[in-house]
């Protein structure tokens, strides 16, 4: 801020967010204030308008002896604070009536005119408010075409032109290079809706198709961007207009860039083509656009420069910058950064402060702020001096405004038509890779509205194209239908344009320009090009499978554990270990650990009739034999316990005979149960074609799912028994305790088969297979491993404990 004779107000959009809250105590809503990180672009334009203003002051020809002021406000890119400023500008709004009229009357404005702001949608709403007071506002870069409607913004003029010239320039280009068929993409904002609106009037005249219009905000829920992004990804238009605001182009492309769509060529308004900022997006090279013609200016670049602590100290702008740029604190040491110690150099930094190698919207700013001093020059001064005491009205600055002719120091010619519109120059910008591989901006052509009708536009040198291609890229309205798709006509698009829809999925054509797509037999699939059948892979559990071998590697090692654990026993099948567990019942169990391995292996292999029947079957008995066995050792424990007790007689009721009997009575119920499963609906093969719709998976089909569950469920059963008749042992002592190792073989056992349900279910293909016999082979090793190991260890390795006497309780381990 600085006081002068006369002040010019300025609104910039130093931040892009604002926070509005609610005091705690009244909820009376709190004055709106900026936050987010500031847009050093906006305090470049800021500075600019400062140097400017310091440049007009020197002058002896303009405005001698007169010193202009500035006051600059951030509107944050929001409305409610753009308002709020354009009321501070207005410098009161309580009106009053005189004794003699019924006019209203208001206090003088703070601010002869002002410039901004950066946004049309700020910008017109300001435009709105001071438009009733006839305070003249200039954008340097508030291109909405609604803007020029002067019933509506009497005082609102610009030095940026509008968007009715650039969309007639975007038009007049798309149509130049032969593209007929486009896409469209806008800010859901004042400057995209009008600006998106002129361009498509204009591409209609120019006979141009498009085959999408797509609109959001930078703030819009995630999922709105995304369907945007996957419009853009389908499109069949290989170019693509964005009339966007910077907010909105940069939330677009990042998402664009986590699934990159194939090359597109950009077409991009002024406020994205220009900006340096998405220059690091690669996917954007070739891109081309309009943009206002580049430009010096004297002496600037050192006033950017010329800022020292002390200075920024003085404008909290300025202090913000100098922060976040060092990231130290010019107020002391914070919890965010050090403090800062004289050391930073302002000349070692790039960012868009500093960056004057572009001046482009820099030079708007120039040319508004000179615009506004020669409509002061032209109230209060004649030709040979100016009268700073001379009363004038904002409207009288507003007459003069209209009709300054003048150019400016660095020989840019400045007028505004009736309209408050500049004339309409715009250099063709391309997006070109430079030798050291990085992207930057090249002009490659001029567009004057001026010039005759055909001849605005012209190429001046070559044009990078997308993908660094030498020729010009073809997006026609349609184009031939390839076999593997059909014709189909667009609802409420051009008669002349047509889409080339990839036949559906399990369907081809095979012929170009096929109206329809023919279904591929059950057993077939179509190609990758959807132009022929193929028939479909078929899947199975094979033996040359990697899961396959090292599932059989499995199997037969545990197969080949429970032979060797069946040969120690034989070899010492008179030690008291041996005889006090029921070795008949242990090497029937061992018998049966050997079958429920290899039983596995016949669920690998390509099922047929017999594999089918034989697998389940074969899995159901064997593992009820298993079980069998270790329910009878369960009671023969608890049955030997008891019989300890005086005068009990219990294991006369469980001998051998009982023991034998029991086991096979077990298994017998299992085998009635696969009988009736495989007499009335045996498993069978059969080829699976819903599961996938691309293979076939060949499995066994249950047949009788009851009978299935029947197996399953009576092996569940007889686990869960035996799991309840160990836990009842499991105070007996250690010396009888095998039910410990019992319960913890069935513990294990039922949690297996318990997650096996489960997973089974929902496992595909030929994982239901190896889920099956992952099962089997963890229930049986855990089986073999719980009953098993431990008497092993003490027969192999602690011969002493494999005593009589220890086998009583007599001896104890310790005293070994």
């Amino acid at each position: 801020m600085s006081d002068g004779d006369f002040v010019i107000g300025g609104i910039f959009s130093f931040h892009d967010y604002m926070n509005s809250e609610q005091n705690t105590y009244t909820r009376i809503p709190l004055p709106p204030q900026c936050s987010g990180s500031m847009d050093f672009r906006e305090l470049h334009f800021a500075r600019a308008m400062e140097f400017t203003i310091k440049e007009i002051n020197n002058s002896t020809d303009l405005l001698p002896g007169i010193t202009l002021g500035y006051q600059i406000y951030d509107s944050c890119a929001a409305v409610p604070m753009a308002v709020k400023v354009a009321f501070q500008f207005a410098n009161g709004m309580e009106r009053f009536f005189n004794d003699r009229t019924l006019c209203p009357e208001f206090p003088p404005a703070s601010v002869t005119a002002l410039i901004g702001d950066s946004n049309s949608t700020p910008a017109l709403h300001m435009a709105r408010l001071l438009g009733l007071f006839g305070i003249p506002q200039v954008s340097h870069f508030a291109t909405c075409a609604c803007l020029s409607d002067k019933h509506q913004f009497p005082s609102f003029l610009r030095t940026v032109p509008s968007d009715h010239h650039q969309a007639a320039a975007l038009a007049k280009m798309v149509k130049y290079f032969g593209w007929t068929w486009i896409g469209a993409v806008r800010s859901d904002s004042d400057y995209g809706n009008n600006g998106m609106a002129s361009f498509l009037k204009a591409a209609q005249e120019e006979g141009i198709c498009v085959e999408y219009s797509e609109a959001f905000y930078r703030t819009d829920p995630r999922s709105k961007i995304e369907r945007v992004a996957n419009v853009i990804r389908r499109s069949t238009a290989r170019v693509i207009v964005a009339f966007m605001a910077s907010g909105e182009m940069e939330v677009l492309l990042e998402e664009l860039v986590k699934n990159p769509p194939r090359p597109l060529q950009w077409i991009g308004s002024e406020t994205r083509i220009i900006k340096t900022d998405f220059l690091r997006f690669n996917m954007c090279a070739g891109a081309i656009g309009f943009g206002v013609p580049i430009s010096v200016i004297p002496g600037l670049r050192e006033f950017l420069l010329d800022l020292s602590p002390a200075q920024a100290l003085k404008s909290p702008l300025l202090t913000e910058f100098w922060e976040s740029s060092f990231s130290c604190s010019l107020r002391g040491s914070s919890e965010i950064f050090r403090e800062c110690d004289g050391r930073e150099d302002i000349r070692a930094l790039q960012n868009p402060y500093t960056d004057t190698s572009h001046l482009r919207i820099t030079n708007m700013v120039y040319k508004a702020t000179y615009a506004i001093a020669h409509a002061i020059h032209g109230v209060i001064c004649n030709d040979t001096q100016c009268d700073k005491s001379i009363q004038f009205a904002p409207w009288q600055i507003l007459d003069q405004l209209k009709r300054v002719t003048f150019t400016t120091n660095n020989g840019y010619r400045v007028t505004f038509d009736s309209n408050g519109d500049p004339e309409a120059v715009y250099e063709l910008i391309n997006w070109q890779f430079q030798k050291d591989g990085a992207l930057d901006f090249v002009t490659v052509g001029l567009y004057d509205s001026s010039k005759p009708k055909g001849q605005e536009l012209g190429i001046s040198r070559t044009i990078s194209w997308v993908g660094e291609q030498a020729e010009v890229p073809v997006s026609v309205c349609s184009e031939i239908c390839p076999p593997g798709t059909r014709k189909a006509v667009q609802k409420g698009r051009p008669v002349c344009c047509y889409d080339c829809i990839p036949c559906a999925e399990g369907e081809i054509s095979n012929r170009t320009d096929s109206l329809n797509c023919m279904q591929c037999p059950p057993e077939f699939w179509p190609n990758a090009k959807r132009d022929s059948c193929l028939p479909k892979p078929v899947e199975f559990l094979s033996w040359d499978d990697g899961l396959s071998i090292i599932l059989t590697a499995f199997s037969v090692a545990g197969s080949f554990i429970a032979l060797c654990v069946a040969a120690v026993f034989y070899r010492y099948r008179t030690s008291p270990l041996v005889r006090a567990n029921n070795s008949e019942l242990s090497f029937l169990l061992l018998f049966s650990l050997t079958l429920c391995f290899l039983c596995s292996l016949t669920f690998i292999g390509r099922p047929s009739e017999w594999s089918c029947m034989l697998r389940h079957t074969a899995f159901g008995i064997t593992f009820v034999l298993c079980i069998s066995c270790v329910l009878g050792k369960t009671i023969v424990v608890l049955m030997a316990f008891r019989a300890t007790l005086p005068g009990s007689n219990v294991m006369k009721w469980f001998g051998p005979p009982q023991q034998r009997l029991s086991v096979l009575a077990f298994t017998l119920i299992q085998v009635i149960i696969c009988v009736l499963w495989l007499t009335t609906s045996p498993p069978f093969p059969f080829k699976n074609l819903k599961h996938y719709k691309e293979r076939i998976i060949l499995e066994c089909g249950l047949g009788s799912a009851i009978g299935f569950w029947a197996v399953l469920g009576y092996i569940g059963f007889l686990a869960f028994f035996c799991f309840a008749l160990a836990f009842l042992a499991r105070k007996l002592p250690d010396t009888f305790n095998e039910a410990m190792f019992i319960t913890f073989s069935m513990l294990i056992f039922c949690a297996v088969w318990v997650t096996f349900i489960p997973a089974y279910v929902s496992s595909p293909g030929k994982f239901t297979v190896a889920v099956e016999i992952f099962a089997i082979l963890a229930s049986s090793f855990g089986l073999i491993i719980c009953i098993f190991a431990p008497k092993c260890f003490i027969i192999m390795f602690r011969p002493e404990l494999n005593t009589k006497k220890y086998l009583m309780g007599k001896v104890t381990s310790k005293s070994l």
